[in-house]
Parts: structure tokens; C-alpha cells; sequence
């Protein structure tokens, strides 16, 4: 009569080693009392999701204010899902968010006393684990075939039962022993399943980081835990490198929460102490007015590489994440705007228990604010970085003459409320475009904006006088908009707005159609910085050859 050992030795005939060897090989960690251990565990199988940054973004602030460690994982395990080199690519593109882990994967190379940290290289410690649960009856071997899962499958929905395999519906836990080795030796396909003690009728209680206290209905499925390829599922994958890997916290999206009564009891199982658990809102989008989770197939903003491709700093993105993250962030920003992320103190209790709807308007204010921030130094070097992989076209123009360009950035940056003229970086070139010669002829050759209530001939002569009589490069902004008065009233416009109305039989107009004749001439648009310093960017010279070109044109 066959027994547990013969089973365990007939499925892993070459494992020796124990689970009590694991313990020794990974020992707990040796840090300080508080420091917590996260994880962010990718698979590579595509782009980086934005809801992976945020979740990553998480871990890596609890492990760093606690003086822990932030490691990353790569799952693997689903061969079927693999795109190769994605790995690589992924941990690249968590190094531009400033997402760099203390150990784990580095994607070239491994890092770390608690490795491998790639799970298609555990195999072996997989096997210890699990053939100390074939030892002790909690795992056996299932030798169904698809054909007969879905037919199961079938004949629950028909019955209206709970789908899945456990209890009576579990046909192979039922097998014996000599069954078992007897199909095994023949060559029967199989998986391993975990043999569940549990009921879906009993409730189970848990303490969720952000959801506080849970009552959850046991697991009763006996998952598959051991795939017919010789690697783990995702479900006892988790429960063995989390365990061997000493993680203490373990942040994932929300979507995970049904999964948390089958982890739990893996680990119960084992006699482990599970991880602290913290079920993260995931990041949704309101489409036909339904909330729905960001779609890697629909939204282009699902991917962290559309933010960086349209221009958004990679810093305000963090920020507007961290609004998501934690309620009182956006508060703590406006009051501390000398400090930075690293300076916040992140806490789960402060996390929204719904999914948070992606708000580009919200993403918008704090890149624009973090832009305006910018020294004209500063903006031109980040405008670049950015340029030279996005768009060759500002590339070019920058390195052209990169002093010029950073006057141009630095318009009204040294006041106390600096000019908000950039929301992201792909904005900068068609705002710009006007103080290059070659922009700026070409678009002189299409219909200028003047005001069609306004006499030609009297743009002619307001324009005339300012080419003969500007002294922009001799005197302060407030002088030169004196003197830009003076000229208004000469050609008979009122100083003010309020004046004109007032008087409109006095006026031909006011001092705001003046510059908005100036600032037509010089940009060919009606909208611009502030004319007094795109006057002194471009010179005397240039600002009188295109008052006369402009002039050519009416």
C-alpha cells in the first residue's frame, strides 16, 4: 500500500531538500523595528501600465520612509503571455519615473541575498514547497482533462452552483494513493492542486491596509498550483516568494481582493505568517458614463509612455498620482511647495476605497505649475532631454542657439508669480515658433488676425510711429508701457478700456488694440508672452524688419 512519501517521491524523485532548509537559506531580514519590505512584481508582457506605476510608485514610499526595502520580482510563470525583452524594457522604463529598487531584478542582472528574483529560475524551491505539501496531504495530483473541466464547469452553471473544482465536484482529491502513482508512472498528463480545508459558507476575517477590518467567505476551491509545463501559478508563487523573500507589505490593485481567502489559507497551510495586505484603487476612466478600469487596448493613457511621448514631466505625473494615492496630498503640495514628494508622508489610511477616475485636467494644473517653476536655464535643458528623443524639429532648434532659446523660456520667470505659458513640453514648439525667422515668414504669409473693425491705414501710421519711436531696449517694462500710452493717445486711443467705453465717440479705441496691433506685426498672432520681452529677445533690428513686413502686408 502505497504512502504520501511514495506519492511525493514519484512526482519529485530528485528533491531533497526541505522546507526547513529554505528557512535557513533565506533567513528573516535584520532590520529595524517599523522597516517594511514591498514588492513590485511585474510580468513582462507588454508596456508599463500606468496602474503598475502607481502600485510600484506605493511600494517603493512605504519600504523608503520605513527604512525598509523595495525589491522587484519578475513573474514569469504565464510562458503563454511572455514578450520577450519586455522584462528589460520594463525596469528602463520605471528608471525614468525614478522607480529603482534596492535588490531583486535590474533586468540585465540580479541584486540581492533573497534571490532568484526571477520565478522561472525557482523552480526547485517551488517543488520543496510544494512536496512538503504532498507530504502532508495538502496537495495531490488532478489528472482531468479540459474536455472534463468544461463539462464540470457546464454542469455547475446548469445546477446554478459556484463553478470551480472543490468539494464533491473535486473528483480527483477523492483518488487513492496507488491510483495516484499508478497514473503518474504511466505517463497521464497532470497538475497539482492544493486540497483546500475550507467552506465558501463559512466567513473568515482580515484586516486589509486600506479597507480596514474584512469578513470574506472561506476558500473552498482546491486552485492548481503547479502547472503541467513544471512551473507554479501565480496563487502559490506568491505564497513562496513572499514567504522566502520576507515581504511585509503586499500592495496590488483592488481587482486581487477576491483572491485574498485563497492566499490567506495558503499560507495557514504552511503555518507562515502572511504579509500585510493592502488592496490599492485601481485607476478608472468614466466611458459612455460607466466607470471602467483603464483598458490597455483603449486608452492611450493606460500606458506610462504616452505621458512621456505628449510631454508631461515625469515629476508632475508622480505628483498627480500621489493625489490618487493619498487624499491629503494635493493640500500638503500647495502648503509645502518647497518640499518634495520624498518629503510626504504616505499612509494607507488615507487611500480611497473606490477606483479613482483619471482626471487629465488635475494632471494639467500640476504640470503646468511645476513648468512655471522652472528656470529659463532649467526649462531649456528638460526641453531638450525631451526633444531629442520625441521631437527632432524643437531638437534642432534648441541646439541651434540654446542661449536663445533659454531667454525665450526664461520670459517672466524671475517674477513672484511666474508666467504658466507650458502645460507639457510637446506644447513648446508651435508657442515658440514665431521667434525664428524661418517660422515667422512662413507664417506671415498667411491672413493676419487685425481687427476688421480697425482702419488699415491707421495700423499703418500706429505702426510706423512705434517702429521710429520704441526705445525698448533702453528702458524698464513699466516705461516702455508709458510710453506705448503716450503713443496710443497720439493716435487718438484711450489709455484704459473703461476710458473707451465711456467715451467712444472721443477714441478710436484703447491701449489694448495698440499692442494687439504690435503683437500681430511681431508674432502674426494675436497671442503671445508679454510683448515687452519678445520685443527685447528679438532686437531693435529684427523688431523693426518685421514692423515693416507687417506693414507691407496690410
Amino acid at each position: 500500500m502505497s504512502t504520501v512519501l511514495d506519492l511525493a517521491n514519484a512526482i519529485f524523485p530528485d528533491i531533497k531538500e526541505t522546507v526547513a532548509d529554505l528557512e535557513k537559506r533565506y533567513p528573516k531580514r535584520n532590520l529595524v523595528d517599523g522597516a517594511e519590505v514591498t514588492r513590485f512584481a511585474p510580468s513582462p508582457t507588454g508596456f508599463l501600465h500606468t496602474g503598475s506605476l502607481f502600485t510600484s510608485l506605493v511600494g517603493q514610499k512605504v519600504a523608503n520612509q520605513s527604512g525598509g526595502i523595495f525589491y522587484i520580482r519578475l513573474e514569469d510563470t504565464d510562458t503563454k503571455r511572455e514578450i520577450s525583452g519586455s522584462g528589460e524594457s520594463l525596469i528602463e522604463q520605471m528608471k525614468v519615473f525614478g522607480v529603482v529598487n534596492d535588490e531583486g531584478y535590474f533586468g540585465s542582472y540580479e541584486k540581492g541575498d533573497y534571490g532568484p528574483y526571477i520565478q522561472s529560475k525557482r523552480a526547485d524551491i517551488y517543488k520543496i514547497v510544494i512536496k512538503d505539501l504532498l507530504l502532508r496531504g495538502r496537495a495531490y495530483p488532478c489528472f482531468c482533462t479540459k474536455e472534463e473541466l468544461d463539462s464540470l464547469r457546464k454542469t455547475q452553471e446548469e445546477n446554478k452552483v459556484i463553478p470551480g473544482y472543490y468539494g464533491e465536484y473535486a473528483r480527483c482529491r477523492n483518488l487513492s494513493l496507488d491510483e495516484q502513482i499508478r497514473l503518474i508512472q504511466e505517463g497521464k498528463p497532470y497538475v497539482i492542486r492544493f486540497r483546500s480545508l475550507g467552506n465558501h459558507e463559512n466567513k473568515i476575517e482580515a484586516n486589509d491596509l486600506v479597507r480596514g477590518h474584512l469578513e470574506l467567505s472561506e476558500n473552498d476551491q482546491d486552485i492548481v498550483i503547479y502547472k503541467s509545463d513544471g512551473l507554479p501559478t501565480y496563487h502559490f508563487a506568491h505564497l513562496v516568494d513572499d514567504h522566502f523573500m520576507r515581504t511585509t507589505i503586499v500592495s496590488r490593485g483592488e481587482e486581487w481582493l477576491p483572491s485574498l481567502p485563497i492566499h490567506l489559507e495558503l499560507f495557514n497551510s504552511m503555518g507562515w505568517e502572511a504579509p500585510k495586505y493592502a488592496h490599492v484603487p485601481v485607476i478608472m476612466k468614466m466611458d459612455n458614463g460607466v466607470r471602467r478600469k483603464l483598458s490597455k487596448r483603449k486608452d492611450s493613457e493606460a500606458a506610462c509612455s504616452f505621458f512621456l511621448q505628449d510631454g508631461y514631466p515625469v515629476y508632475a505625473l508622480k505628483q498627480y498620482l500621489f493625489t490618487i494615492a493619498n487624499s491629503n496630498y494635493e493640500e500638503w503640495q500647495i502648503q509645502n511647495k518647497d518640499l518634495k514628494l520624498e518629503d510626504f508622508k504616505f499612509t494607507f489610511a488615507k487611500m480611497s476605497l473606490d477606483g479613482a477616475l483619471f482626471d487629465i485636467d488635475k494632471l494639467r494644473y500640476f504640470s503646468k505649475e511645476l513648468l512655471s517653476s522652472y528656470s529659463g536655464e532649467k526649462m531649456k535643458e528638460e526641453a531638450k532631454k525631451w526633444a531629442k528623443q520625441y521631437c527632432e524639429e524643437l531638437y534642432n532648434l534648441i541646439i541651434s542657439d540654446e542661449e536663445y532659446f533659454a531667454k525665450i523660456m526664461n520670459i517672466e520667470k524671475d517674477k513672484e508669480n511666474p508666467r504658466k505659458d507650458y502645460e507639457k513640453y510637446s506644447e513648446i514648439l508651435n508657442k515658440v515658433k514665431f521667434f525664428y525667422n524661418q517660422y515667422y515668414l512662413d507664417m506671415m504669409t498667411q491672413p493676419l488676425p487685425w481687427n476688421p473693425n480697425m482702419d488699415k491705414e491707421v495700423i499703418k501710421n500706429v505702426l510706423n510711429d512705434f517702429a521710429s519711436t520704441t526705445n525698448f531696449d533702453k528702458v524698464n517694462e513699466q516705461e516702455w508701457f508709458a510710453g506705448l500710452k503716450e503713443l496710443a493717445a497720439r493716435h487718438h486711443f484711450a489709455e484704459n478700456n473703461k476710458a473707451f467705453k465711456a467715451n467712444k465717440d472721443l477714441y478710436l479705441g484703447h491701449i489694448g488694440d495698440v499692442a494687439e496691433m504690435v503683437r500681430i506685426a511681431l508674432t502674426s498672432s494675436k497671442q503671445s508672452p508679454n510683448i515687452y520681452y519678445v520685443l527685447n529677445i528679438l532686437g531693435l533690428e529684427e523688431v523693426k524688419n518685421r514692423i515693416a513686413l507687417a506693414i507691407s502686408k496690410l
